[in-house]
Order: C-alpha cells, then sequence, then structure tokens
C-alpha cells in the first residue's frame, strides 16, 4: 500500500533552505525532512548515551575523588 501523500505549505526561504540539503537534483523535499528526522533522532540517541555513560561513571568517580588516601598525599 501506498503511502498518502498530503499537501503542505513552506515559507520561500524554507524552500530555499530544504534545495541546498539536496544531495541530488531530483531529491523530493520528503526525502530530505526523512533524512533530517533520522539525524535528529541519532543525535538524540547520541546525547542520551552519553548521559547514560556520564550516569554510570559518576559513582566510580566520586569513589576516586572522595579517596581519603589521596588527601593525604595532597597535604604532603
Amino acid at each position: 500500500m501506498k503511502d498518502d501523500i498530503t499537501t503542505i505549505q513552506l515559507k520561500k526561504s524554507l524552500v530555499r533552505d530544504l534545495n541546498k540539503l539536496k544531495k541530488y537534483d531530483r531529491q523530493t523535499y520528503s526525502e530530505i525532512i526523512s533524512d533530517l528526522i533520522a539525524f535528529a533522532k541519532s543525535e538524540r540517541m547520541n546525547d542520551a548515551y552519553i548521559e547514560f555513560i556520564k550516569r554510570t561513571q559518576q559513582k566510580r568517580m566520586a569513589e576516586l575523588w572522595e579517596n581519603a588516601e589521596d588527601e593525604v598525599v595532597g597535604d604532603v
């Protein structure tokens, strides 16, 4: 089954910007927008992954930073 097609209104400035993103001359706006959505999702996933790593490392780093033995060495 084919996807239903809709008509949307875009400002001419946005159309110019979309045209600049074309990978090839006959690329459709639908393809460009799909690429932009995929990129946004991958960036969101990347940000979520970085946040996950930060949280998992935070406890271990706190243990290292709050090490009383290191405080003694630092005072020497």
